[in-house]
């Protein structure tokens, strides 16, 4: 129960802390400034030639300046959201008044320090009143100013946790987009095998099947796994349309012996193999060949799906498929395109022997040391 409290409670905290932190900000800046104030009226003064006990002034001056500007910040903190010249126009009479408490302060304090500095008439101590007022707008346009960047930050940062939640939708929609046609197709291969009382080859596949869904379902849409897992992982799947299909399924694999090593999207290949499948053997008495390659080009890995099958023959010539068929592959080229954007690129041909080449063509990128022993710790 407390290790749960604890867990409960340490996002609040950092929720409250991350809350906090602008509110720190703003009065370590209010503070330094206004001392800022002080320093630079109190050398000003020095170097007219007032004493040290002149001091006084400037720092009531300052004072009061931080008093009324503190006490405007949350007025202004009210009007934040609106448009720009509204929060200026409804903060005028609390500006005015924060000049007025500095002013005051200058005048009393002044007079204190020197009584022949007293105002002749009502109308200079309004000149006292007001002298501050530039002091306030600029504290106001500084505090506007700095608030209304921390806003464009924030928005900004809102807008790329959007784009990378979107990101990941979109990959999490496409990597589990399982074509319904092979679920179908095993489960009724293991309803046939059941009525023709083979159990054990029905037993296989079932064990085949649930190993397969398991490991697809476990896996992350956003990892990246080294060519070996994604081939191994390309075997339990094999496996069951090796017991579908028997010796009608034809397959070879080449690949460069430097490239078991390099990082691909996580079921990457199954898409690609299943199309091969579902056209270029299930159709045909005979059955059909597949070819799997993988090879090394210049910073490129490159992977290719052949098969021997029929082809695309509305493939269009730059290699994108027609519109509304290859749900399968549309989906692995999407992909390809949201992970890598320009530095990938997938396309699909027809053979000229018979068959559809399926490329793709990313990025060739090796697991860092700590992902390595992360990998093999897990």
């Amino acid at each position: 129960m407390a290790a749960a409290s604890s867990a409960l409670q340490a996002p609040a905290q950092a929720t409250g802390a991350r809350a906090d932190a602008p509110r720190r900000l703003f009065w370590w800046l209010h503070i330094v400034g206004w001392l800022g104030y002080f320093g630079l009226s109190f050398l000003g003064a020095l170097a007219h030639g007032k004493g040290l006990h002149y001091a006084m002034v400037p720092a009531a001056t300052a004072i009061a300046g931080a008093l009324g500007t503190g006490l405007l910040r949350p007025w202004l903190h009210r009007l934040r959201g609106r448009p720009m010249p509204q929060q200026l126009l409804l903060s005028a009479v609390p500006v005015l008044l924060a000049s007025v408490l500095m002013g005051a302060a200058y005048i009393v304090v002044l007079i204190e320090y020197c009584s022949d500095c007293r105002p002749t008439s009502q109308l200079g101590y309004l000149a006292y009143a007001v002298s501050h007022l530039y002091v306030v707008l600029t504290w106001l346009g500084l505090y506007l100013g700095l608030t209304t960047y921390r806003q464009l930050q924030a928005e900004s940062r809102r807008l790329l946790e959007a784009n990378a939640m979107a990101h990941q939708a979109q990959l999490k929609m496409l990597r589990y987009q399982l074509n319904p046609h092979f679920l179908f197709n095993t489960l009724n291969a293991i309803s046939t095998l059941i009525l023709d009382r083979d159990t054990p080859t029905a037993n296989a596949m079932v064990l085949g099947l649930s190993g397969f869904l398991r490991h697809s379902l476990d896996s992350d849409p956003m990892q990246r796994v080294s060519l070996r897992q994604e081939l191994e992982a390309m075997q339990l799947y094999l496996g069951i349309e090796r017991i579908r299909f028997d010796e009608r399924l034809r397959l070879q694999t080449h690949i460069a012996a430097d490239c078991f090593g390099a990082l691909v999207p996580s079921l990457i290949l199954q898409p690609l193999i299943e199309n091969a499948i579902k056209y270029a053997v299930a159709p045909r008495i005979e059955g059909g060949s597949l070819w799997i390659e993988a090879r090394r080009t210049g910073a490129q890995l490159v992977l290719t799906v052949r098969d021997d099958g029929p082809g695309c023959p509305h493939l269009r010539d730059d290699g994108a498929l027609p519109p509304g068929n290859g749900v399968g592959l549309r989906n692995v080229f999407e992909r390809v395109r949201v992970l890598y954007g320009e530095s990938g690129s997938s396309r699909a041909s027809n053979r000229p022997e018979g068959g559809l080449e399926v490329e793709l063509r990313l990025p060739f990128e090796l697991p860092r040391r700590d992902e390595s022993l992360s990998n093999a710790n897990a």
